[in-house]
């Protein structure tokens, strides 16, 4: 297992961070619309609509301050999927509960809900994890094939609207490992760990769906340096040894939760580039960029707590307390939240998404 400063070395040397068998380093490709899959760090406006979701903190201000000067996104701004439409020139995807007619999918759709898992809550429930938002992988799948239906009826129409669109599945399955961590139980990281199998094969099936309608590209994004996230830093502090990387202050095996599950989901694509070749599938590098700020982020422009919520409060090195969280009459923010990697302990500034994206972007989508 490659320690954190060496992952900072190959971060440094970021030329790419998708990396796929095929079609890598092209020119810009032409699509119609971007459909997309994940949880908060994609969704763009659907839990502002779900009723288990409808009235969160994403509703409120400062949400969106930087950018769309209104709330809807888990950040200060934009989000790694709205610097990839604005790249290719379309619409903003349609948030899918915002949306009732063809018409209204026509430009692209947005399945990714705040809060969703990977895995439906009933299975979580039988491994003693309990899920706070009634929407996992599958169902945004089945979102996906009514609107596909409604897109187009016949078969062959079908097949060609999907090969016309890019297919974004943001990262999803930290909240199933961040609920399972938080769990109270003895050994809440091999409760985490032994979710991986099951989380990856649910992406799998995923893809496949999608690709047997016809999809023709996708970005599948993998996990996050979960290890580096203020909230559970704040949440889940321990005195035992190892616990804390030396290199970053990040916990060490929640990163290796998270290399674990990019491994998995980087075998399973690799299976699946096989099994489909005329697909194009590219794996979006969420962990390297987003170690690489931790790390180092005056290099990247970033500001000298890279582990601190820009907004919240709480105080002390992580900014992070639930009665403080941002959006709240207690919480503040902070001056410049372009320097901070964090912006509420949960999700990224827009200036850490804008890092992400451009590495992403960088293989010619």
């Amino acid at each position: 297992m490659a320690p954190f400063s060496r992952l900072l070395v190959l971060a440094a040397l970021l030329l790419v961070a998708v990396t796929g068998e095929a079609g890598a380093g092209g020119g810009k490709a032409s699509y119609d619309r971007v459909l997309c899959f994940g949880d908060s760090l994609t969704d763009t406006g659907n839990s502002a609509i779900l009723p288990a979701t409808a009235g969160g903190p994403f509703t409120n201000a400062p949400y969106g301050q930087t950018h769309f000067k209104r709330p809807g996104r888990a950040s200060d701004g934009r989000l790694v999927i709205d610097f990839i439409v604005e790249s290719l020139g379309l619409p903003q995807p349609t948030p899918y509960l915002a949306g009732k007619t063809a018409n209204d999918f026509q430009k692209g759709v947005n399945f990714a809900v705040g809060g969703a898992t990977a895995l439906d809550m009933a299975f979580l429930k039988t491994k003693g994890i309990k899920s706070f938002v009634p929407i996992s992988l599958s169902n945004q799948t089945t979102w996906f094939n009514g609107v596909l239906k409604l897109l187009a009826s016949k078969p062959n129409e079908q097949r060609k609207l999907m090969a016309s669109s890019l297919f974004y599945i943001g990262e999803i399955g930290f909240n199933d490992y961040s609920f399972a961590l938080m769990n109270n139980v003895n050994d809440t990281v091999g409760l985490a760990e032994s979710l991986v199998p099951d989380i990856i094969a649910v992406i799998r099936s995923a893809l496949i769906n999608v690709i047997n309608a016809g999809a023709k590209k996708m970005v599948v994004t993998g996990m996050i340096p979960m290890g580096c996230e203020p909230e559970l830093l704040a949440l889940l502090p321990s005195g035992a040894s190892g616990y804390y990387d030396p290199a970053s202050g990040c916990i060490a095996p929640f990163n290796r939760l998270a290399q674990l599950h990019n491994r998995a989901l980087n075998r399973m694509l690799s299976k699946l580039r096989r099994a489909y070749p005329r697909t194009s599938i590219y794996y979006g590098d969420l962990y390297t960029p987003i170690t690489a700020i931790v790390a180092s982020p005056a290099t990247y422009g970033f500001g000298s707590k890279p582990l601190a919520a820009c907004c919240g409060g709480g105080g002390g090195p992580y900014n992070f307390n639930f009665t403080f969280f941002c959006g709240t009459p207690l919480s503040s923010t902070c001056d410049d939240p372009s320097k901070s990697v964090s912006w509420d302990g949960i999700h990224y500034t827009e200036a850490t998404h804008s890092f992400v994206a451009g590495t992403m972007l960088r293989v010619g989508l």
